[in-house]
């Protein structure tokens, strides 16, 4: 996540601050490119169960596996994957280019004695879109295991499982001018940059800002404006093709003593930063703008979360929001108090829960949602796409479904297509009482995706069945009037919204695509 709001930070030690220089950058990437620094070596160095550890907060199996190996990919791995000092000697012969003293410059390391200590994590992290594989080195504050702390407040959070779920929803279409909105390290600008002309990252940490410009220089992106600033301050009259966001929604008491992390809490009561978002982000949006940022809402006695993200766009906003998951209060409050480091038996923990519950309390809050939030400008006079849905079920590819369904909308304003074709992952499901010839159950189950599982009738289904490209529509439905022995408009009334339906879901496709 970013940071976008000003707020109250408690005091901490004095930090090395990165310090982006592009000559020092190049050269350490290229060090880092001579020892294969890379995912796939790193996990085959110390073996797949040792990394998948490693995301579970242990480096011990990792450290077990290295052993007492001083070549230069061990001690890189040591040094800035999981944030151990190491010996100079080693450190400098694995530098060669860039050296242990421009790794001081650049605020990635601090050398005592004999030893070089991190400053900062440096981790691979791979990404698939559009255009195909690769991977970024991502430079980021050393975490609670290297510190053996807790996190300072203004902690720069590297790629987490958020930062991951954004890539992956962000539409893969060319555009001339994006944003990054609360950048932190600066993932989700790297991202976009791949097919944006221009990047426009902003911030209202500086700290933040320093690691995403160095994270571009260290991995050759030279498309990327860094501004410094509180929401859309930055950009203050500028408009966008594409504004992408991670914000830091998560619902923090704003009471003394809970602690407040720059990357995750946005100063605002409740979901109010959410909600500022959707009613300022459409003034920066050009024509056909897209807008998309993950989000957490509350439900309200009398309010459901979705009802409530919904009255905050505009009425003509294209807008598609789906809430992934929904949280009790004590479910919330229990997962962000152990993600700040606190555990039941610790003497914070009950305390930190009765601030939470009792701020849920006073706001009438019952549960608390999560999910993707997706605004659009459309043309002037176009048809506007209202969708506020709950999908639960696992999703995969969901930046070109998104796509795909924002450009099926668009393709029904002239009509249902003349002739229509199942999609390749779709499949039907007809489930029978024993004994019967006729299914009690019909379903349309989408491979990939949404994955929806959609209930269909008779009729429907024998559309979906007869959509092979041969036949039109027209001549589908007529047909089948025939075969039931109901009037062809009565027939056409009732099924003309669910083939539209079909249409945007991406179960049923224009003929030749």
């Amino acid at each position: 996540m970013g940071t976008l709001k000003a707020r109250r930070v408690t005091a901490v030690p004095e930090r090395a601050q990165p310090r982006p220089d592009s000559s020092l950058s190049r050269a350490l990437a290229a060090d880092l490119d001579a020892a294969d620094f890379r995912s796939e070596p790193l996990r085959s160095l110390w073996g797949e169960e040792a990394d998948d550890a490693l995301g579970r907060g242990l480096r011990e199996p990792i450290l077990r596996a290295l052993g007492s190996r001083d070549d230069v990919l061990p001690t890189l791995g040591r040094l800035w994957v999981l944030g151990m000092p190491q010996p100079q000697h080693a450190v400098e012969r694995a530098l060669p280019g860039v050296g242990v003293a421009g790794a001081v410059a650049l605020g990635l390391v601090r050398v005592d004695g004999e030893s070089v200590h991190p400053e900062a994590l440096i981790r691979p992290q791979s990404f698939v879109d559009a255009d195909g594989v690769g991977e970024w080195w991502i430079a980021s504050d050393l975490d609670e295991i290297a510190l053996g702390t807790a996190l300072p407040a203004d902690h720069v959070l590297g790629v987490g499982g958020a930062s991951r779920t954004l890539g992956e929803l962000i539409i893969p279409v060319p555009v001339e001018r994006a944003l990054d909105l609360g950048t932190g390290c600066g993932i989700q600008a790297l991202l976009v940059s791949r097919h944006a002309v221009r990047v426009v990252a902003t911030d209202i940490s500086a700290r933040a800002l320093a690691y995403a410009e160095l994270n571009a220089q260290l991995n050759g992106v030279h498309n990327i404006e860094f501004r410094l600033g509180s929401l859309f301050e930055p950009v203050a009259g500028d408009r966008f093709d594409l504004v992408v966001s991670n914000p830091p929604f998560v619902i923090t008491p704003r009471a003394t003593g809970v602690p407040e992390y720059e990357y995750r809490d946005g100063g605002l009561v409740g979901d109010a930063l959410v909600e500022e978002f959707l009613r300022r982000a459409p003034a920066h949006l050009a024509p056909g703008g897209i807008a998309q940022l993950l989000g957490n809402w509350e439900s309200r006695a009398g309010a459901r979360g979705l009802d409530r993200v919904r009255s905050w766009v505009d009425d003509d906003l294209d807008a598609w929001v789906i809430q992934r998951e929904e949280l009790t209060p004590l479910g919330y409050a229990e997962l962000w108090i152990r993600d700040g480091g606190a555990l039941p038996r610790d003497a914070d923990f009950t305390r930190l829960l009765t601030a939470w519950l009792d701020d849920f309390a006073d706001r009438g809050v019952t549960a608390v949602g999560f999910g993707y939030i997706l605004l659009r400008r459309p043309a002037p006079g176009a048809a506007v796409l209202r969708r506020f849905e709950s999908i639960s079920q696992p999703v995969s590819n969901l930046g070109r479904a998104l796509g795909a369904g924002l450009a099926a909308h668009d393709a029904l304003a002239d009509g249902i297509p003349d002739r229509l074709i199942v999609a390749p992952d779709v499949t039907e499901a007809r489930h029978l009482m024993p004994g019967e010839d006729d299914p009690s159950v019909i379903e349309l189950r989408q491979g990939g995706g949404f994955a929806r599982t959609i209930g269909v009738d008779s009729a429907l289904a024998g559309f979906v069945g007869a959509c092979d490209g041969e036949l039109t529509v027209g001549q589908i439905v007529a047909a089948l009037a025939d075969l039931f022995d109901v009037p062809l408009a009565d027939l056409w009334a009732d099924i003309e919204p669910r083939i539209r339906r079909l249409v945007i879901d991406g179960l049923l496709l224009p003929a030749g695509e």
